[in-house]
């Protein structure tokens, strides 16, 4: 879906119970008060929203990118937190359960029972918890798939007290339009759910795949392939991520995202470069061959589809090489005939994967793979430092720079110092992408 047509399809959603509580023409209220009212609306109706922004829906994520939805995704919780959190105390109607002798019509109370106030007030509290147990995830004590659960049901306990709390105190959500919309909008929420960890996984159970080899290919970095049991292997574009899923039912949550570091010209192997780091990924070395694998997928925008330039820039940083060696891999095997230039950084030469193969890319014409390292031994021959403002400038000032598409993966601090090079240089924004998955 196009950003633009994306933007206008969610703003339009949050705008409408707006539109359909002001039609129904109620006797005016304090200001604040229909500030608060509309407030509660529109938080309610991002939270809704929410559950499909992380459902993996290529219709939402497939325009702008899994990254940009996700980052979007967290600043819009973060909106409607500040928007809970505010609306309460802007009323300034009393609270009463019954109507005062003088306002038969209950206009001039809010007319509040225990049960909306309870359902409130959970979610009211249990909100900025969830919010702050997302922000700081990798510091909690739990592991990805505990958090997960975690995450997913308290998302859904958060929604049903706030659409009790909606039905039962909101002013303008009995009216029969507006609550159908309400209703539209909780069965399109759960109803991504069940897709996610339902549907999907049903249908992923007759595309199986199984473990063809693990290799260590670096101190702690492997190469996972996995090769489907039957039928054909997924269609993906070089550069793209999948959900990875190895050893378990296609219905459990141990999952993670790696990107793909094989070509689509390598079908039907799919390989992963895999470094050690969480619960799964130190046990890497463990799997055996014919294990049992699963692939959600293909995801992604950090790819060459529909982009031109006149040349490729492939600029990346630790394991960021994955995506990038695929997109390699593929122009290689197309004869793409677009110079193309590989700028790897590590902190050590050890840590370099593929090492023989990125010399024999720099055998092919128009072709240059440059490495840096940031602790070089004595007999290290290339850049030493690391991938960042100073390394770009010096790789990237030649005529015509302006003019090629870059691509870029790796840590954050060195996403945000690359693309801030190449817009210093004079690189459109349109002609630099990358995708990140830890955010500030």
């Amino acid at each position: 879906m196009h950003p633009v047509v994306l933007s206008s399809v969610y703003l339009a959603i949050t705008v409408a119970p707006l539109v359909l509580g002001y039609l129904q023409d109620k006797p005016p209220r304090p200001f604040r008060d229909e500030l608060s009212s509309g407030l509660a609306m529109v938080a309610f109706a991002i939270l809704l929203v929410e559950f499909m922004l992380s459902g993996r829906f290529k219709a939402i994520s497939g325009g702008i990118g899994m990254d940009v939805t996700m980052r979007f995704h967290q600043l819009l919780a973060r909106t409607a937190l500040a928007f809970a959190l505010i609306h309460p105390f802007l009323y300034q109607t009393p609270f009463s359960k019954y109507p005062l002798p003088w306002d038969e019509t209950g206009q001039f109370a809010l007319g509040l029972d225990a049960g909306s106030l309870i359902s409130g007030l959970i979610a009211w509290i249990a909100l900025p918890g969830f919010v702050v147990m997302s922000i700081f995830r990798d510091q909690l004590p739990y592991r990805y798939e505990t958090w997960r659960l975690m995450h997913g049901l308290g998302a859904v306990i958060i929604a049903i007290a706030v659409t009790h709390h909606t039905f039962k105190a909101g002013r303008y959500s009995s009216d029969p339009i507006l609550a159908g919309f309400w209703i539209l909008l909780l069965v399109a929420a759960f109803g991504s759910l069940a897709y996610v960890y339902a549907i999907a996984p049903a249908l992923n159970v007759r595309r199986a795949y199984e473990v063809a080899s693990v290799k260590k290919i670096s101190p702690k970095t492997w190469e996972l392939t996995v090769r489907p049991r039957r039928g054909e292997a997924l269609d993906f574009d070089a550069g793209q991520f999948v959900w990875l899923n190895v050893g378990h039912s296609p219905f459990s949550l141990h999952e993670n995202p790696f990107s793909i570091s094989s070509a689509p010209a390598q079908r039907p192997n799919v390989s992963f470069v895999i470094k050690e780091m969480g619960d799964f990924t130190k046990r890497i070395g463990e799997i055996q061959p014919g294990t049992v694998a699963y692939l959600d997928g293909p995801e992604g925008n950090l790819t060459l589809r529909g982009r031109t330039g006149k040349g490729v820039a492939l600029i990346a940083g630790g394991v960021g090489i994955a995506p990038l060696i695929g997109i390699a891999r593929q122009l290689r095997a197309e004869n793409d005939p677009r110079p193309m230039i590989l700028l790897y950084g590590n902190r050590t030469a050890e840590q370099i994967v593929y090492a023989d193969e990125l010399d024999e890319f720099t055998h092919r014409a128009n072709t240059r793979v440059i490495q840096v390292v940031s602790e070089p031994n004595h007999d290290w021959k290339g850049l030493t430092g690391q991938v960042d403002r100073a390394t770009i400038e010096k790789v990237f000032s030649f005529d015509g720079a302006s003019e090629w598409l870059y691509l870029v993966c790796g840590p954050p601090s060195m996403l945000d110092a690359v693309e801030s090079a190449l817009i210093d240089l004079g690189v459109p924004a349109r002609q630099i992408l990358s995708e990140r998955f830890y955010y500030d």
